[in-house]
């Protein structure tokens, strides 16, 4: 009878402490996302450098803010499941290169200017939650830029950027699954395309 109710106790204490350790810290979440922002305006957008050295703490700042291999396995969507640890490797790591490139050169429109943040917004996935921000812009209304954000633990890191209502997750995942789903060499042609325009930036 004493174990039965130790049992029924510790479960019920379970199923009232679990939710607790699974609710993001949105205070937190933001603070990261307030960080990050500012890091990479006043050491890289604003810095006076050559384009290499932007590149170069672009990259660092990049690896350490975003979960590539969460984004890599959702970009990939069902291709991920069936593709070789070696083709996920290669596969994370132009696509890591690509964008550190592309972002490093797009990341300049922001040149001058600061993130206004406007708190968080919930998210349906667990462990997740949506840093809500807004820049300025020269002309027409401030550009709206949503971070989804996910933790692990003590650590965040950001999962995508929503940039005016278009994911760059999601539109990344429509063009890369689209273009598996037509080439003759499925996975290991997009690695190929993408390491083409890698070579072009």
């Amino acid at each position: 009878m004493k174990k039965n109710l130790f049992t029924a106790l510790f479960s019920a204490f379970l199923l009232t402490a679990l939710p607790a350790f699974a609710a993001i810290d949105a205070d937190e979440a933001e603070n990261f996302v307030k960080k990050i922002t500012k890091e990479g305006i006043e050491e890289i957008i604003d810095s006076d450098v050559s384009q290499k050295e932007k590149d170069e703490r672009f990259e660092k700042l990049f690896n350490e803010a975003l979960d590539l291999k969460f984004i890599g396995q959702f970009v990939l969507g069902r291709y991920w499941r069936t593709a070789s640890q070696a083709q996920k490797n290669e596969f994370i790591e132009v696509y890591r290169r690509l964008n550190v490139k592309t972002w490093s050169k797009r990341f300049d429109e922001f040149k001058g200017k600061n993130f206004i943040f406007d708190g968080t917004s919930p998210s349906t996935s667990a462990n997740q939650i949506f840093v809500n921000s807004k820049v300025p812009m020269d002309q027409g209304k401030p550009a709206a830029v949503v971070w989804r954000v996910k933790q692990t633990g003590d650590t965040f890191k950001i999962v995508d950027i929503i940039i005016e209502n278009v994911s760059l997750a999601m539109t990344a995942r429509n063009e890369y699954t689209t273009f598996i789903s037509k080439s003759p060499d499925a996975l290991n042609g997009l690695i190929s395309d993408l390491k083409k325009k890698l070579e072009q930036q």
